[in-house]
């Protein structure tokens, strides 16, 4: 069941970014929806990079299956905190090249930046919604 919501996430979170670039683009500059298009493109693939790891992490505290022996699997919190803070200083330096290149506008990267954030929120509110919906 959690996995139709990160698919929705995820979906969302690209027309989001279609959108805002679209958007700024008509109504701003082409260089701002450059901006918005590195962050958003940035955001998502960290979402799904961290998921992907989180989902591996996980998967080391599973039970072996039946009639198979306990093999040692790879991995561990080592593993993931390590990924997750590479995955995080590559952002940062992916971010300050372009503020330092003087080719992105700040607003526009965090505007960019925010579409997972803008796609959490509504599906939770749906989810909320229906809980309601159902409740009442």
């Amino acid at each position: 069941m959690l996995d139709i919501y990160l698919k929705q996430v995820q979906a969302l979170s690209v027309g989001f970014l279609i959108a805002m670039v679209g958007g700024s683009w008509l109504v701003v500059s082409w260089s701002f929806a450059q901006s918005v298009l590195v962050g958003g493109v940035l955001v998502i693939v960290s979402f799904f990079s961290g998921n992907r790891d989180i989902a591996s992490f996980l998967r080391t505290f599973e039970p072996p299956e039946e009639g198979k022996e306990q093999k040692k699997k790879k991995g561990g919190k080592s593993v993931y905190i390590v990924k997750f803070w590479l995955r995080l200083a590559l952002i940062a330096v992916i971010l300050l090249f372009f503020i330092k290149s003087g080719r992105a506008d700040v607003i526009g990267l965090l505007l960019g930046l925010s579409t997972v954030v803008f796609a959490i929120i509504l599906i939770t509110l749906s989810m909320a919604g229906r809980f309601f919906r159902r409740r009442g």
